[in-house]
């Protein structure tokens, strides 16, 4: 079987995140998204909200479970018997921080590689930070986020919470 894991704080879920997700689940068997927690990042929505968000917006998804991580990525692959990292790259730039990142979880568990996926052109300006600023004024999420993680937000609001 092959298990694959896509990591990322998803703060939020966009669809940029989905479309990686989406072309994951049809290449791998099973497909864990890991939301952890990077400590070096501010985020915008607790652990919790990133982890409902994420749960919503891959519901459809038989063969993809979202999952929360707070230890070393490569632990939790080896967990998961995952030997596959999948993360979405959008320019030069990203491609030389996970070309990196791959040879540190590759040090260590020499069995976990890493598959990069190039963003489609419509996305390739896509990023949390943008969407964050769009929640931030008020702006319509429909372009960028998944329909579920919005619905997921606007149940927040309801509820009174953030």
């Amino acid at each position: 079987m092959n298990i694959a894991v896509y990591p990322g704080s998803f703060d939020p879920v966009t669809l940029g995140h989905m479309d990686v997700i989406e072309r994951a689940a049809q290449l791998f068997d099973r497909v864990y998204i890991c939301a952890m927690v990077n400590g070096g990042k501010s985020p915008l929505f607790t652990t919790e909200q990133r982890f409902e968000m994420l749960c919503a917006a891959t519901a459809s998804l038989p063969n993809v479970t979202a999952e929360l991580w707070t230890g070393l990525l490569a632990d939790y692959a080896r967990e998961k018997g995952a030997r596959f990292l999948v993360k979405g790259v959008r320019n030069a730039t990203d491609f030389d921080t996970e070309f990196g990142m791959a040879q540190i979880n590759r040090g260590l568990d020499p069995e976990l590689d890493t598959v990069l996926f190039p963003a489609r052109a419509e996305r390739l300006h896509f990023s949390s930070t943008m969407v964050r600023e769009m929640i931030k004024y008020a702006r319509p999420l429909e372009p960028y986020m998944p329909a579920a993680a919005i619905a997921v937000m606007k149940g927040w609001k309801n509820d009174g919470k953030p």
